[in-house]
């Protein structure tokens, strides 16, 4: 008699296992629904930054402005009292995207109190942001819950942000995390953005901007096409593939 309950009981981990609830909603990005914001990456807030290297984040600063290029998506800029001591937009960025709207903010600390940059933004028609500032737990943090709050989709380039040290970077980053922002890398936005390497733009765009803003897969990439090309295999090397 206690064998039809042992096999229901048997049997019950599987039927659990085929009832499954779906896992939390996979979001990706999409390069037609996103728009690029630079906020306030300025040639005095610059100095500012020492999480990273100042030559590093000079170079991640740089490939942030770049995502637009290679995806050919709309941009944003705005910059915070750029005639005082925060200087100027940092002139690798004005150079690279000079038609770009330009929002110089003259008091509001968060950009998105200011109206214009509002307006400008969602003339985009864009749910998708990816954002980047200085510092990264003021102008970027604030900038990224407010649009949270608005419903957008946020995504913040956390190599591409600023502050003054990896304990300010640290809890800022876990902040926006918990309001819902996706707190990523460069090339976690490229992948997403590309997704495969066969699209437009594929491995054809995306090789050649890779070695000028991501130079370690860059240099990947140059490795491999130098052993197609000009190849010779050492002594000891056949026995390894």
């Amino acid at each position: 008699m206690k064998f039809p309950s042992l096999l229901a009981a048997a049997m019950l981990p599987a039927a659990i296992i085929g009832k499954k609830e779906p896992g939390p909603k996979y979001e990706r990005l999409d390069k037609d629904d996103a728009v690029l914001l630079i906020v306030d990456i300025q040639e005095g807030l610059i100095n500012i930054v020492r999480d990273f290297d100042p030559l590093l984040y000079h170079h991640q600063a740089i490939a942030h402005a770049a995502i637009a290029e290679a995806f050919d998506i709309p941009v944003v800029i705005t910059t915070s009292a750029d005639s005082g001591p925060n200087g100027p937009l940092v002139r690798e960025i004005k150079e690279m995207h000079p038609n770009a709207p330009l929002i110089q903010r003259q008091g509001e600390i968060n950009s998105w109190d200011s109206e214009e940059f509002r307006n400008a933004v969602l003339a985009t028609n864009k749910t998708q942001v990816i954002i980047a500032g200085i510092v990264t737990d003021v102008c970027t943090t604030f900038l990224a819950l407010s649009l949270r709050e608005e419903g957008f989709s946020v995504w913040a380039n956390v190599e591409a942000s600023g502050t003054s040290s990896t304990l300010v970077r640290e809890v800022s980053n876990d902040r926006m995390a918990r309001a819902g922002v996706n707190t990523v890398s460069l090339y976690t936005i490229i992948g997403e953005l590309m997704r495969d390497w066969r699209n437009v733009p594929g491995a054809e765009k995306i090789f050649p901007w890779s070695d000028k803003y991501m130079p370690l897969w860059g240099h990947l990439i140059r490795a491999h096409g130098y052993a197609v090309t000009n190849g010779t295999l050492s002594p000891g090397q056949e026995g390894l593939l």
